[in-house]
C-alpha cells in the first residue's frame, strides 16, 4: 500500500519542487465576506500554481469563520484540487482517542483530506487515530512559528524524582534561546516532541511542524528525527529565511521538507509568477546543499563530526569528571592518560538524562523485550532509560543470591524472551560475554549490546565472533578530535591519548 509519504515523493519527482501553496482566505483578501468569495480566491491560486505545487494546504479556520457555507466552500475546494496533489489541512486537531477518531474521520473521510495537521498534547493515543491509515499523514505541532512558542515548546525537561510516574520527566523552565541539554540543563519540550514523533511513525505517514522563522530549533530538531518530514512554515510574510532553513532542516537526499507560503504567493501581483519564483529559489538551495553533501561523502574522515546533541553530550561528560585527562593507575596496573568514570553520573541527573536519551535512537532500531543494565555503572543509565521511555528491565546479578529465589537474574521475564544489553562502555568484550552468559542461561536471548562510550581496539569484533553486535552512541576517538577542535583539552595531552590507544594498552 502507498504511503502518504511514498505519495508524496511521488509529486515531488513529477513537478520537482518542494513548495506547499497555503489556501488561507483572510477577509481582508476577499471581496465580500462569503464562502462562495472565499472558494473563488482559492480557485484562482489552484489555477494559478497548480503545476508546481508539491501539495495545497488549507487553513480551515478561514473556512470555519464563515459558518455552515465556508465548510462547503472547502469541500469543493478539496474536490476541485486535482487527484494527484496531496491536500494537507491545517487544522490542528488534538484530544482524547475517542474525539480524535471522530476528527480524523471528519478531516480525512468526509472532507476528503490526505493530511492534517495535529496537537500532541494528549499524547499517542490522540496521534494515532490520524496515521492508522498509510494513506493519510499528520504533522505533528513541533516547534512553532509564533512570538510565545517558547512559553511550552522551550520548557526543559528534567528527570522526574517519582518513580510510579511513567516517562521520568518533569518541566521547569524556558531555555534560553538556543541553549541545549547539559549537565544543568534539560532537554526543551519540542526535542522531546521530535524523538517522540520519530518513534511513533510507524506507517511513513507522521511528520512534524517546524517553524522556518527558527533555523537553529530546525536544525536541532533535524538531528532529534533525521528521518522525518517536516513542514516548516514561515517562510514570507512571517520573515522566515529560505536559505537558512533549507540548510537547517533538509535531509541528505535533498527532501524531508515541506515549505508552505500561504500571502507571499496571494498577495503577489502575480501569484503563478511567485510560485514558480519560489520553487526555482528552493530548487537552488537544494542544488547547493546537496553539493556539498556530495563533496563531503567523498572525503573520508578520521572520525565522525558529533551532532549537536552529542557535542553537548561530549561537553557535558568532561565537565561532569566522567572523563578525566591526566595520570591514572588502570586495574591492570598499566599507567594511562585518560581515565572514563560514569559512575558519576548518578550525581547528575539532568546529564544522566541526557545519557539516556542518547541510546533511544540506537534501541528504537532494535528488537527486544528487556533493557538489561550490566552491574553496576551501567544500573543508573538502564534505569534512567527505562524511566525515560517505559521499557522494563532485567538485570544478571555478579553473583547469584544465597538465600530466597537465589535468583541470577533479577527482574520478570519468560524464556524465549529479547534482551538488549547497555553498558556503560567497552574495553574489551570480556565483561559483557560474561553477563549475556547470565542471561541466557535464564532463558532470555541477546543479539545486542549498546554502550554510550566505545573505547575499545576490538571490542566489535569480540562480540562478533560470538554472534553478538555492538551500538556505541560514541566512540573514543571522535570525543578527542572534539575536544581538540574545540580546545577543551590541549592538544598535547589528545595527542598522549592517541599513542597510548595506538600502543594497545586498555
Amino acid at each position: 500500500m502507498e504511503t502518504f509519504f511514498s505519495r508524496l515523493k511521488s509529486r515531488i519527482r513529477a513537478v520537482d519542487s518542494l513548495l506547499c501553496v497555503g489556501l488561507d482566505p483572510h477577509p481582508e483578501d476577499l471581496p465580500e465576506f462569503s464562502g462562495e468569495a472565499a472558494k473563488n480566491f482559492c480557485r484562482n491560486i489552484i489555477e494559478a500554481t497548480s503545476d508546481v505545487a508539491l501539495a495545497y494546504k488549507p487553513n480551515i479556520a478561514f473556512f470555519e469563520m464563515l459558518g455552515p457555507e465556508g465548510m462547503a466552500a472547502l469541500q469543493e475546494i478539496i474536490f476541485y484540487i486535482p487527484w494527484e496533489i496531496p491536500v494537507i489541512l491545517d487544522a490542528k486537531r488534538g484530544d482524547i482517542s475517542s474525539t480524535a477518531e471522530a476528527y480524523a474521520h471528519a478531516l480525512f473521510r468526509a472532507l476528503d483530506a490526505d493530511a492534517a495537521t495535529i496537537n500532541p498534547y494528549l499524547g499517542r493515543d490522540a496521534v494515532e487515530p490520524f496515521t492508522r491509515d498509510p494513506e493519510k499523514g499528520a504533522f505533528l505541532l513541533c516547534k512553532t512559528s509564533n512570538p510565545s512558542a517558547g512559553d511550552l515548546q522551550d520548557l526543559a525537561l528534567t528527570p522526574n524524582p517519582s518513580p510510579t510516574r511513567r516517562g521520568g520527566l518533569t518541566a521547569t523552565s524556558p531555555l534560553p534561546v538556543g541553549e541545549g541539554p547539559g549537565v544543568r540543563g534539560g532537554v526543551p519540550l519540542h526535542l522531546h516532541v521530535a524523538r517522540l514523533a520519530q518513534s511513533w511513525n510507524r506507517n511513513d505517514n507522521l511528520g512534524l511542524v517546524v517553524g522556518a522563522t527558527q533555523p537553529d530549533s530546525l536544525a536541532r530538531v533535524r538531528e532529534a528525527a533525521p528521518d522525518l518530514w517536516i513542514l516548516a512554515p514561515g517562510v514570507g510574510a512571517q520573515g522566515g529565511n529560505l536559505g537558512a532553513a533549507l540548510k537547517a532542516g533538509l535531509r541528505p537526499d535533498g527532501l524531508g521538507m515541506v515549505i508552505p507560503v500561504s500571502r507571499g504567493i496571494s498577495r503577489a501581483r502575480n501569484p503563478r509568477k511567485a510560485a514558480r519564483d519560489l520553487r526555482a529559489a528552493i530548487n537552488q538551495e537544494r542544488e547547493v546543499i546537496g553539493n556539498q553533501y556530495s563533496r563531503s561523502s567523498e572525503r573520508v574522515p578520521d572520525h565522525r563530526p558529533l551532532t549537536a546533541d552529542h557535542s553537548l553530550l561530549a561537553d557535558g561528560l568532561l565537565e561532569a569528571g566522567c572523563i578525566k585527562f591526566g595520570r591514572f593507575t588502570l586495574k591492570s596496573g598499566q599507567e594511562s592518560p585518560i581515565y572514563i568514570d560514569l559512575r558519576r553520573l548518578a550525581h547528575y541527573p539532568a546529564l544522566l538524562l541526557q545519557v539516556a536519551e542518547s541510546y533511544l535512537a540506537i534501541l528504537r532500531k532494535l528488537e527486544f523485550d528487556h533493557l538489561a543494565p550490566l552491574p553496576y555503572a551501567a544500573m543508573p543509565i538502564g534505569t534512567a532509560i527505562s524511566l525515560y521511555s517505559g521499557w522494563p528491565m532485567v538485570y544478571p546479578r555478579k553473583e547469584a543470591k544465597e538465600y530466597g529465589t537465589k535468583a541470577q537474574v533479577e527482574g520478570v521475564f519468560r524464556e524465549g524472551e529479547r534482551a538488549v544489553v547497555i553498558d556503560d562502555l567497552i574495553s574489551t568484550g570480556g565483561s559483557k560475554l560474561e553477563g549475556i552468559s547470565k542471561l541466557a542461561e535464564n532463558g532470555l536471548d541477546v543479539k545486542d549490546v549498546v554502550v554510550l562510550i566505545d573505547r575499545s581496539r576490538n571490542g566489535a569484533a569480540e562480540l562478533a565472533a560470538e554472534g553478538y553486535h555492538l551500538h556505541a552512541v560514541l566512540t573514543l576517538p571522535d570525543l578527542l578530535e572534539h575536544y581538540e577542535g574545540k580546545g577543551a583539552v590541549s592538544a598535547k595531552k589528545i595527542d598522549e591519548v592517541k599513542k597510548f590507544l595506538e600502543s594497545g594498552e586498555q
